[in-house]
């Protein structure tokens, strides 16, 4: 074998972005609340930015003048400066004689400023305890709220131990995790299954009802007590027919138990009030708060007009301290820290207003294209893709695409997404466009409007959309009905 050692030039052409304007599409994607942290990130990390904020924005329109004032207060306090006279040795010692009594005096005036720091001190800490009491405090969890009442119990300290161990293995539903020999298993001390089941019982009759199953069937046979309505229908209800309820197959229900329909759908009624979760009321789920980037405003003629809503966002700007400092020609390796800083900085309010700019003209567009559907509601949507708005805008669907992406805009209809004014749609038989939620909307007011006692079927479902100018295929509809979880015609129908 013969190795070889040659060069060869290659012509090939590849597309790479700066990290500058990667940075800018990052920015254009981030929705009010993220772009906010983002550059409260920036100024933390940038010396050269500022925050111009309402406060700042008085002071920095000011700031000139300041300055031109100051510049003239020194030069009269150096004109006055030289026609002062120097004052004899005499006065010196007047000076003197008067800083030895103000000494006298310092231990009272030292005594009294501490006292007033310790004051201040003592109304700040007030006022950090009387932050701290106003606090929200963390929500009690479902194991704290367990292990709170296994304490009350009377019991060995083999069985309290492994009840505690038992009940930070429930989950967030309280729903054991494992089966109990498992978990006797893996709790590493010597305990008998008949004091494992034991435990387990005692951890049963805690609040809420129905903690520590093991399956639904359990869960909701544990909520049962004596005086439960319905109590041995629903014993039977639970423990063998749970699948033909949830396929509402009550005629089979009745072959099979002999009850009647009647009895049947009020213990249907009675299990309704039975909680397969127990433990859900426990989580901690915040509330998500959606602040909308734009507002859509109507003027004086009847057009909807977009509007930023970033009163809330920082204003920024460059540090004149650093450009004056840039100016004054410091040392080589200064000069450069600066220098980048600076281009940084203002690449940073390059892309934030270039996001601005970007953001309205796409909803605007936006906007425009959906005017029935702020005047008219969801029902009047008209099918509207991406490219057709990057085609108005001047801009790659991409753009239009990290534009809209977690933005929300504030309508006279409500809050929405960008994202829900775009979809696709099908042509009626009379030629008309339509969106497919106008579609879905008139499915649900067909199932809605229908006899429960005989509900249609797909099939049945695709001939009345046909009525209403409306052709599409039957696994169309299928695919519809599930996406707006309707159930079929025979879990609809009543008995």
């Amino acid at each position: 074998m013969q190795l070889n050692i040659s060069q060869q030039l290659k012509q090939q052409m590849q597309l790479k972005l700066d990290p500058r304007m990667i940075q800018s599409m990052e920015i254009l994607q981030l929705p009010l609340m993220a772009l906010n942290e983002r550059i409260e990130q920036e100024l933390a990390e940038n010396v050269v930015l500022e925050n111009l904020s309402a406060e700042n924005q008085d002071a920095a329109d000011s700031e000139v003048q300041y300055e031109l004032e100051k510049a003239r207060d020194e030069a009269r306090d150096a004109d006055q400066q030289k026609e002062m006279v120097v004052e004899d040795n005499n006065n010196n010692e007047a000076d003197f004689e008067r800083l030895l009594e103000m000494s006298a005096d310092w231990p009272e005036d030292n005594f009294a400023s501490s006292s007033a720091s310790s004051n201040r001190v003592s109304d700040a800490m007030d006022r950090q305890h009387d932050l701290m009491a106003n606090m929200v405090d963390r929500p009690q969890s479902l194991h704290d709220y367990l292990l709170e009442q296994f304490s009350f119990l009377d019991c060995s300290e083999a069985i309290r131990q492994f009840g505690e161990y038992l009940i930070q293995n429930l989950d967030s539903h309280g729903r054991l995790k494992s089966s109990l020999p498992e978990i006797v298993q893996f709790f590493g001390k010597s305990i008998s299954l008949e004091e494992a089941q034991e435990t387990l019982s005692l951890i049963q009759k805690l609040d809420p009802p129905g903690v520590g199953a093991r399956d639904v069937k359990e869960c909701l046979l544990l909520q049962l007590t004596p005086r439960t309505l319905n109590r041995n229908v629903l014993v039977t209800l639970i423990t063998s027919h749970l699948e033909d309820i949830a396929q509402n197959r009550l005629p089979v229900i009745q072959r099979k138990t002999g009850y009647s329909l009647e009895v049947i759908k009020d213990a249907i009624e009675d299990l309704h009030d039975l909680d397969p979760y127990p433990g859900r009321g426990f989580e901690d789920q915040p509330v998500q708060r959606v602040t909308p980037d734009l507002a859509v405003e109507q003027d004086s003629n009847g057009k909807y007009t977009v509007r930023l809503l970033d009163e809330y966002t920082p204003r920024l700007r460059i540090s004149r301290k650093y450009q004056q400092l840039m100016r004054s020609n410091p040392d080589q390796k200064t000069k450069e820290y600066i220098k980048e800083k600076i281009e940084s900085a203002k690449w940073l309010i390059n892309s934030i207003e270039q996001r601005y700019d970007t953001l309205r003209r796409v909803a605007q567009a936006i906007v425009d294209h959906q005017t029935d559907f702020l005047e008219s509601g969801p029902e009047a949507i008209v099918p509207l893709k991406m490219q057709q708005i990057a085609d108005v805008v001047g801009v790659h669907v991409t753009t239009v695409s990290r534009a809209v992406a977690e933005k929300w805009i504030q309508t006279p209809r409500g809050l929405y997404p960008l994202k829900r004014f775009f979809g696709g749609g099908t042509m009626t038989s009379s030629g008309e466009e339509v969106a497919w939620d106008k579609i879905r909307l008139k499915l649900k007011e067909i199932v809605d409007g229908e006899d429960k006692n005989k509900p249609l079927s797909d099939d049945a479902l695709v001939n009345e959309l046909s009525k209403h100018g409306y052709n599409l295929a039957r696994r169309t509809v299928t695919k519809y009905r599930k996406a707006m979880d309707i159930p079929s015609s025979r879990q609809r129908r009543e008995y």
